[in-house]
């Protein structure tokens, strides 16, 4: 059942340097349950992995955003802005598992947008199988699929693992009104 929330209290805040390892905490806790349910087994390794937040955090133009809702940290984002191009990517973005289905991310996106309104273009990827977010990002943000990332078709940006099936994500694009 979705709660409805008082859309004004959805906020953003910069996070502290101190706040980063819980940050990555919870960003992996939310993409494990989605990931364990679809591969019906216990993963040994965080999803994403330690590495990998750690360079989202430390890429160029990145900010890293707690999600606030009535003062409590309930998900995040890391966002990474060129200022040159305006052509801005969202590299990570999570609501805690308990705070699904009541608008959160839906707000917590819109708020993004609206810190950075010079941006012309915003860029994302999820993996193939997280039908929650591709839902998100089509139906609700607006996105549109622009690649399918695959061992055919592979993402010149991404560090490939051995293993394929990690590296089929979806590259998704939101052009914005000028």
């Amino acid at each position: 059942m979705r709660d409805d929330i008082n859309k004004s209290n959805v906020i953003l805040r910069i996070a502290d340097e101190s706040e980063l390892e819980k940050f990555k905490t919870d960003l992996q806790e939310s993409f494990k349950l989605s990931a364990e349910k679809e591969f019906g087994h216990t993963l040994d390794e965080p999803i994403p992995s330690d590495s990998d937040i750690e360079e989202s955090v430390k890429s160029d133009g990145a900010i890293v955003y707690q999600v606030i809702l009535n003062d409590i940290i309930v998900g995040g984002a890391i966002v990474s802005i060129d200022e040159a191009s305006q052509h801005n990517k969202l590299l990570l973005f999570f609501i805690l598992t308990g705070y699904h289905d009541r608008g959160i991310g839906y707000e917590a996106w819109k708020a993004i947008e609206k810190k950075h309104p010079e941006t012309k273009v915003w860029e994302t990827v999820t993996p193939y199988f997280e039908k929650r977010n591709i839902h998100f990002y089509v139906n609700k943000c607006k996105f549109k699929i622009v690649g399918f990332f695959n061992k055919y078709y592979r993402d010149p940006n991404h560090k490939h693992n051995n293993d394929f099936d990690d590296d089929e994500m979806f590259k998704f694009e939101k052009q914005m009104q000028m």
